[in-house]
């Protein structure tokens, strides 16, 4: 005898019920410890970022106290305190701390005139591809000046070539060392033009635009602000 239409619908429904259960229920006993491994993984997971994330938090706040330390050592004249905290973090891998904590070992030594040392730090600095290219090339440029007199012209000019260029946050110092070294190779009409770049950047510092003019009049390149600007010659 036929079930009437509701009848059949309702029992059709407690069927596909019954099936759902019984694959839900397969699914369980099938993979119910592997779905709770993995759930307890990603939980732990979790909670080693989160707790990765405040050991770098918690360190890098130490670091900063630790470089603040050194330069209150400094400033208080206490050299060897401050040069035992900038040992530590000249090994950090923080990259920031690591290279303040170079540049102040390398300033240290230049007070102590030793300029092979001091360029020494510097050029571990320059050469630390991990660094950021700003660090690098303050180092390199650094590292330049403490050993400029014992360099070659033609070094320093391949050295610091790239960083003299205008509109570069680097055109008033690298530029200087370089155009003196044109001039040291003889390269007079570079070295002017380069030193009427210089002269003519209103980004460079006073005190080095002012030297610029002076040695651009000297080697006859007009360096007044609304002088059309030249480039160097390689």
């Amino acid at each position: 005898m036929a079930l009437p239409p509701k009848t059949d619908e309702a029992f059709l429904r407690e069927v596909d019920e019954e099936l759902r259960r019984d694959k839900l229920a397969g699914f369980w006993t099938n993979w119910g410890i592997w779905v709770g491994v993995a759930v307890v993984a990603a939980l732990a997971a979790l909670g080693c970022f989160l707790y990765w994330q405040h050991r770098q938090a918690e360190a890098a706040g130490i670091e900063g106290e630790q470089l603040q330390a050194a330069y209150d050592s400094l400033g208080a004249s206490n050299v060897p305190a401050a040069s035992k905290s900038l040992a530590e973090l000249a090994g950090s891998n923080r990259d920031g701390y690591r290279a303040l904590a170079m540049f102040t070992q390398a300033d240290i030594l230049l007070q102590k005139n030793d300029l092979k040392g001091a360029a020494a730090k510097f050029g571990a600095v320059a050469a630390d591809a991990s660094l950021a290219k700003p660090f690098r090339d303050l180092a390199l440029v650094r590292q330049t000046s403490a050993e400029y007199d014992t360099l070659k012209p033609q070094v320093v000019v391949e050295r610091l070539r790239p960083l003299a260029v205008p509109g570069g946050p680097w055109l008033g110092s690298a530029g200087e060392m370089v155009g003196v070294a044109y001039i040291r190779l003889n390269q007079r009409a570079q070295a002017g033009t380069l030193f009427g770049q210089i002269a003519r950047d209103t980004n460079v510092p006073d005190t080095i635009r002012q030297r610029a003019v002076q040695m651009a009049g000297v080697l006859g390149v007009d360096a007044a602000p609304n002088a059309t600007p030249t480039e160097v010659t390689k």
